[in-house]
């Protein structure tokens, strides 16, 4: 059976921006929001609805930085993304995207925010930290190899 290198290259990249993205993910979202922007986020943000950090379900998070980084990578691959300004250009939109959607729902339906300044930081915040996550992919894909 002959395996076809394009379909493997493929398949290999899907994979790596999933592990690599997902790892990244996690690491930026803590540094951003667990230290840079703590903070704020405690005085912007209700708390009523968080969890302690010692009863955070790690196996959750975890799962949810992979399929992030799983979105992130199939957006990357199918807009063509190939270049470290595709990561960052591309990440950076669907970071944003992202969290307008999400935070915008949050905004109408609950009290989570304790006012629209908190809205744009957490964009601002979503969109780096995607533009970065988008980034480390593309630059780990790694060439095609020709036969």
């Amino acid at each position: 059976m002959q395996l076809n290198i394009k379909t493997y290259h493929m398949n290999t990249q899907i994979l790596k921006g999933t592990i690599f993205g997902g790892i990244a993910y996690f690491f930026l979202g803590w540094i951003i929001y667990g230290i840079m922007l703590a903070d704020f986020m405690k005085t912007n943000l209700n708390q009523c609805a968080n969890r302690p950090e010692m009863e955070m379900i790690w196996w959750a998070m975890i799962i949810s930085c992979l399929v992030y980084a799983l979105f992130l990578t199939l957006f990357l691959k199918w807009s063509g993304g190939s270049t470290w300004a595709d990561g960052l250009k591309t990440g950076a939109l669907f970071g944003c995207l992202f969290a307008v959607t999400i935070d915008l729902s949050f905004y109408s339906m609950t009290t989570m925010y304790n006012g629209f300044t908190a809205i744009l930081v957490d964009v601002i915040a979503a969109s780096v930290s995607a533009a970065v996550t988008g980034l480390i992919i593309v630059l780990l894909w790694g060439k095609a190899k020709t036969l």
